[in-house]
């Protein structure tokens, strides 16, 4: 359909600096990225998280694309807690907290579309913790494209990774990352079974983020929130 054509180059040309005017003012994403390291550094020093064993050097045939002057290339395990996620068993889940699964959370529209709330009965299994603001990533059949922003504290299926992507990295924005067709693509060609396939904890943990200063970050979003209404608008018509 053209206006999930149209929703696809949106987020492609989000990523790519394409959609938004680029400026100088903006600082450079590399001073970014180092706030990021040193304060993952410090979080592992204060036993906060665990040692991470360093991530390989991105090689120039990984990279897919130009970015512009002042944005950089990360991998997305360098800049977020990807594969290290809290568990709960259902006997230690508290009453009246969001509750999701993967049918909650709408295909390519970044929505969560069912709401419903643990009342001691609806969980027989052990769920991830997530807390508001963190992304919470689809890993199964990845290419359902199915990724929102937690509005609340909550539980989710184990099939849902819960990300924090810290003060330096705007959830919406890595949420934009993760549901643009560069990403998809990876992901699928890295995802493993057959009936069910998923992508890995390695492989999500090297992919590769287009990273841009935090004030360029914003301004995407806001071009976004105003142009993809619009396709959904499109898309209804249609």
């Amino acid at each position: 359909m053209f206006a999930d054509k149209l929703r696809k180059s949106l987020l492609q040309a989000a990523i790519t600096g394409k959609l938004t005017q680029q400026l100088p003012t903006d600082g450079d994403a590399r001073d970014l990225l180092k706030k990021i390291r040193a304060e993952k550094v410090k979080l592992a020093v204060e036993k906060k998280i665990k040692v991470e064993k360093p991530l390989p050097p991105i090689s120039d045939e990984e990279i897919p694309f130009d970015l512009p002057e002042n944005w950089c290339w990360c991998r997305l395990g360098e800049v977020c807690n990807y594969g290290t996620n809290e568990n709960i068993s259902p006997d230690a889940m508290k009453q009246g907290k969001l509750l999701i699964d993967l049918e909650d959370i709408e295909k390519d529209s970044g929505k969560l579309i069912n709401r419903k709330f643990f009342d001691g009965t609806n969980a027989n299994s052990s769920k991830n913790i997530f807390r508001r603001g963190q992304m919470l990533f689809g890993k199964l059949r990845v290419y359902l494209n199915k990724v929102i922003v937690a509005d609340d504290d909550g539980y989710c299926s184990s099939e849902i990774l819960p990300l924090d992507f810290g003060k330096n990295i705007l959830s919406r924005y890595a949420q934009i990352v993760l549901m643009s067709p560069t990403f998809l693509n990876y992901a699928n060609s890295c995802s493993y079974g057959t009936k069910m396939p998923r992508l890995g904890t390695k492989a999500g943990q090297l992919a590769l983020l287009p990273l841009p200063p935090l004030d360029e970050q914003k301004r995407i979003i806001e071009r976004l929130n105003e142009l993809l209404p619009l396709c959904n608008e499109l898309s209804e018509k249609l």
